[in-house]
């Protein structure tokens, strides 16, 4: 019988994102990101009572593009989702996927200790976790 080897989030998640505030304008946060092959931004939080919020590039499109809204005059705040669903950097790769099936979910910021460390995303769980080198 031969042992399955566990792939743990931290192992394929990627550590590069960015962070930005809400209040920041979709125009300005375009324009600060970094790591756009995350597709992802990252709403900080306010105070340590508040939640990270999450800004996806295909959230800009149907709720700034599509609707024909000056990226100018929204803020990042109006297009987020808050509170997040996290993912914990210890958890088997194989649990992330069916926490993202069941929650319509295709990313999400890996949290350990209250601090963000990270984003995973199917991608990064199919090409970084199910290929072998």
């Amino acid at each position: 019988m031969t042992t399955k080897e566990i792939i743990r989030v931290k192992d394929v998640m990627k550590q590069n994102f960015d962070i930005i505030d809400g209040m920041t304008t979709v125009s300005e946060a375009l324009k600060k990101m970094k790591h756009t092959e995350t597709k992802t931004l990252i709403v900080d939080k306010r105070d340590d009572d508040d939640e990270y919020g999450v800004v996806l590039i295909s959230d800009i499109a149907k709720q700034v593009l599509a609707k024909d809204r000056s990226p100018e005059r929204v803020n990042v705040y109006e297009v987020m989702a808050k509170p997040v669903i996290s993912v914990d950097p210890n958890m088997d790769i194989r649990y992330c996927a069916r926490l993202f099936e069941n929650f319509g979910l295709s990313r999400a910021p890996v949290i350990e200790c209250g601090k963000m460390i990270g984003i995973i995303s199917f991608t990064d769980m199919v090409l970084r976790g199910m290929v072998s080198d």
